[in-house]
């Protein structure tokens, strides 16, 4: 259900009801995204340019999840900017039109991708573009486990359904384990960012919306990214003793 949720692969339908179960899997499915990120690069970046590779890995990543988390993102940006309390942001968010904010945030999120995944040096970049997409996948799981849903009903009800404290330590184990071993005490403290980022946006959320939407979800997912791999950057440039070392 995590795969067939996060991901445009065809792994058959999802079945409606719970998922909160799933949830424990969404570092785990972000691995494999990084996976075929890195993939991607090894043979893209044997004939084409860091530009083009770059803006490649971005594409692949927006396909690879039918866009679903940037379009969560999207709909944030208009409803948490552009609405004047509650009840007008969660209207703004369930409204399918696209309004400045998101056109505005859009655009800045995905030249900030593409010029991050251009950036990533060679020494560390397979471990980097491995690890990213599942640390912004824990990040999801922690603002599910620790704030509540907004709305009696909507695409992220589903996940709190059956859910508890066991799927947030078992994306736990699965996040610090692929840290460690990708990018040793480096990996960990990305692994905390990617955390701290989940509960202080779910914490500014909370208070403009009461709680967490589907969408809110999607944004988390959006902003770890690229938070993730600005301070694995600024990591291997000014810490590079603590990339690759051993975190036991």
């Amino acid at each position: 259900m995590a795969i067939g949720f996060l991901t445009v692969l065809p792994v058959g339908p999802i079945r409606p009801g719970p998922m909160g179960a799933a949830r424990a899997y969404f570092p785990l499915v972000g691995l494999g995204l990084g996976g075929l990120l890195a993939g991607l690069d090894l043979a893209a970046s044997q004939v084409l340019p860091p530009p083009v590779v770059g803006a490649l890995l971005a594409a692949a990543l927006l396909v690879l999840t039918r866009a679903l988390h940037t379009e969560g993102f999207l709909d944030t940006c208009d409803g948490l900017l552009g609405g004047r309390d509650r009840e007008s942001r969660l209207a703004i968010l369930r409204d399918s039109h696209v309004g400045a904010f998101a056109v505005v945030g859009g655009v800045s999120l995905l030249l900030l991708k593409w010029t991050l995944l251009v950036g990533i040096p060679e020494t560390e970049r397979i471990g980097l573009l491995v690890l990213f997409p599942c640390l912004s996948r824990f990040a999801m799981v922690t603002s599910m486990s620790v704030f509540p849903y907004a709305r009696t009903q909507g695409l992220g009800t589903a996940f709190q359904v059956g859910a508890g404290w066991r799927q947030l330590a078992t994306a736990l184990v699965t996040a610090a384990v692929a840290a460690g071993l990708l990018l040793g005490i480096a990996g960990l403290i990305l692994l905390a960012i990617a955390t701290g980022v989940a509960l202080g946006l779910g914490l500014w959320i909370r208070r403009l919306l009461g709680g967490m939407t589907g969408d809110t979800y999607g944004a988390t997912n959006e902003i770890a990214e690229v938070v993730v791999l600005v301070a694995g950057l600024t990591l291997i440039q000014l810490t590079p003793e603590f990339v690759g070392a051993p975190f036991w």
